[in-house]
């Protein structure tokens, strides 16, 4: 009988997970490695922190998924990978022989480039950890209310941070003292520019600092030290950069790019091993396509078109993804900034389009939390 591991409960391996329900492999075990029984939905997170969803609302039952899949559920995390003698080790001691291998860990957040970041900052990811240490920070914050809180990024995610932590703690009588760094001129850089300049106003108007073209180059405790010398207070810092490859596909001897992340072809099949597939944050497109889990839910059908394929010994498809992404950005309250291409808008009704679509997809693999 072969045998088919998913390594990571990411995005696309929840839809594999869904194809199986439907339609198992026959001749094939398939099993499931993930450190965590459960998988908390990013698009969500933002909402939780806010206070408009509990955090069942935002969580997929990994373990629920791979029992109604007919899928053996292993709880840990894979640290080794022989790709030539196609064996993963995994944390708890567990080695595990495979035919085939679907890799969908999501990235990590890089410390590296930041002095004394891995002592004095909370990253973002893995996002179980983090969900499990952002409310002692919120309960400090709440105690030393001048206690500065800052943001380290300045994307989608660290904006959707600085406006959910700053719309929980003043609507409890709290105000927070809130900064973000980024690197761009402005929040949100590569969306529509007017999106951009809509959401530095929103930042200005709930009194959160945004500090443009700014890098950080250290962090003691006190204080964000930018490249420059600038010293910024930050009794907490969130670590919010953009995304890192996991540090052990290094000794893996699968094809990596310059970054470390796992080189696919179109088909999502490692350029160097045909039995090894990789999709979501952790894989290297050809394309050179943004991170993001709006690319990982669209590519997990293809991903289980293909891996049925690959145990069946039929040729496989190619994964066509969209030229433009539809982002929708959390503001803290119900209400939400929309960007398609060059195109940006507001509004109320924009959170109620993402709070209907978050809900859906929750719903479709059965999260029963969300009303």
């Amino acid at each position: 009988m072969k045998r088919l591991i998913l390594l990571g409960g990411g995005h696309a391996h929840v839809h594999v997970l869904e194809a199986l329900a439907g339609r198992a492999l026959p001749g094939c075990e398939v099993v499931l490695v993930s450190p965590h029984a459960r998988q908390i939905y990013s698009g969500m997170l933002p909402g939780w922190i806010a206070g408009h969803y509990p955090i069942e609302a935002c969580a997929l039952d990994l373990a629920r998924l791979a029992a109604d899949a007919g899928v053996r559920f292993v709880q840990a995390a894979g640290e080794g990978l022989d790709a030539a003698g196609r064996a993963l080790a995994c944390n708890d001691g567990t080695q595990l022989d495979y035919d085939l291998l679907s890799i969908d860990t999501g990235s990590r957040t890089c410390f590296e480039a930041i002095a004394g970041a891995a002592e004095h900052a909370l990253p973002v990811r893995p996002i179980e950890c983090f969900v499990g240490a952002i409310e002692a920070l919120l309960s400090r914050c709440r105690e030393a209310r001048d206690n500065p809180v800052t943001i380290i990024g300045g994307g989608v995610a660290a904006v959707e941070l600085a406006f959910a932590i700053h719309h929980r703690l003043a609507g409890e009588g709290v105000s927070p003292v809130l900064s973000v760094i980024g690197d761009a001129g402005l929040p949100l850089d590569g969306l529509a520019r007017r999106l951009q300049w809509k959401c530095l106003q929103m930042l200005s108007e709930r009194g959160i600092q945004w500090h443009a073209g700014s890098r950080v180059a250290a962090l003691d405790g006190t204080h964000a030290v930018l490249s420059d010398g600038t010293r910024i207070p930050a009794g907490y810092a969130l670590l919010v950069t953009g995304a890192s490859a996991p540090l052990w596909p290094a000794g893996s001897g699968l094809a990596l790019d310059p970054e470390g992340f796992v080189r696919v072809a179109p088909t999502l099949q490692s350029v160097s091993h045909p039995g090894v597939f990789a999709a979501g944050d952790v894989a290297a497109y050809a394309d050179q396509r943004p991170k993001s889990g709006v690319f990982a839910v669209r590519a997990g059908p293809v991903l289980a078109d293909n891996l049925r394929r690959a145990v069946q010994g039929e040729p496989l498809a190619e994964w066509r993804p969209q030229r433009r992404a539809l982002y929708l950005v959390a503001t803290g309250g119900r209400y939400a900034l929309g960007a398609w291409g060059p195109l940006g808008w507001w509004g109320g009704w924009v959170w109620r389009w993402k709070d209907h679509i978050d809900r859906s997809f929750m719903r479709r693999f059965g999260n029963s939390h969300v009303g």
